[in-house]
């Protein structure tokens, strides 16, 4: 009887699960085998604030290139179609779009860097100043610091990692030297190094800062009166080449063609459709370049 008690307990208890074999580790992908030729990507995603990691944006531009180079195969093919060429070239092509793509991609990081450093530059002196306001009416250093990490675009994203790093037990100053030595505009760098230095050495905090500001300040106001002086030859550039260039050029080369050939040789609508093309082209480059080279700053 004890026997067949003994075997009922052990009917109640599940049967153990066989362990699960561990899955073999992977073998590191192309992009893995790719990240030590670029040592610098890990520094530019951060400084572009891009949360990938090396590996994942090589993966996504190697792909990324793929595409990008089947397509501008795909219309060079058309292009060669139209001219009567045979499209096999662009098959031939598409081995040097593909890395031709893949550099053009890698490119991506420093072009956000850029863009973020003029984020950063348009609204570092109203941070600035706020700060200078807030340390003047006896708020701690930071506590001034918490209250610019909000409300200022990429300013704030800035000081928001300056903030969480001295959560986190970094001293202040090695904080703010840490976003100094990693950040992507000289602007801000001073700033924070000027506030840093001063904490150092206990000079005055708002002392120090409302003189970077002010010379922060007066280079904004430089930078916008050169772009001003650069835009007139811009403008008349754009004007003769984009705009008086190609409507002149065509009305004289219907008139020659008609005089020199009496009418046999002319325009005819593809043609006109290039010049189209090509116009439209020129016109969006200026406007791009325009656009680009326009300060951002608002005094």
């Amino acid at each position: 009887m004890k026997e067949d008690a003994d075997e009922q307990k052990v009917s109640q208890f599940p049967a153990q699960k066989p362990a699960k074999a561990r899955k073999p580790k992977m073998s590191p992908s192309f992009a893995d085998a790719l990240a030590p030729y670029f040592p610098d990507l890990k520094k530019k995603l951060y400084r572009a604030s891009m949360p990938e990691t090396p590996s994942q944006f090589l993966e996504r531009a190697i792909l990324s290139s793929f595409f990008v180079a089947v397509a501008l195969s795909l219309v060079l093919a058309v292009f060669l179609n139209i001219l009567y060429i045979s499209p096999l070239f662009a098959i031939a092509a598409l081995i040097f779009l593909v890395p031709a793509s893949f550099f053009y991609l890698m490119l991506y990081p420093e072009a956000r860097i850029i863009r973020r450093q003029q984020d950063i530059d348009a609204e570092l002196v109203f941070a600035g100043r706020h700060i200078l306001i807030a340390l003047r009416a006896g708020m701690p250093l930071f506590d001034a610091l918490v209250g610019v990490s909000s409300g200022y675009g990429a300013v704030s994203e800035e000081f928001k990692r300056i903030v969480e790093k001295i959560n986190l037990g970094i001293p202040m100053g090695q904080a703010l030297r840490e976003a100094g030595e990693n950040t992507t505009s000289g602007a801000f760098a001073r700033i924070v190094m000027q506030i840093a230095n001063a904490i150092s050495s206990g000079a005055d905090v708002s002392s120090s800062l409302e003189i970077a500001l002010n010379q922060i300040a007066k280079e904004q106001a430089i930078a916008l009166k050169a772009y001003g002086q650069k835009l007139n030859p811009t403008i008349m550039f754009y004007m003769i080449i984009g705009i008086i260039f190609p409507s002149l050029g065509v009305a004289f080369a219907i008139i020659l063609f008609s005089l020199v050939s009496s009418g046999a040789i002319g325009l005819n609508p593809t043609s006109l459709i290039y010049v189209l093309v090509f116009i439209s082209l020129v016109q969006y480059l200026f406007l791009s370049l325009v656009e680009s080279s326009r300060p951002r700053y608002v005094l």
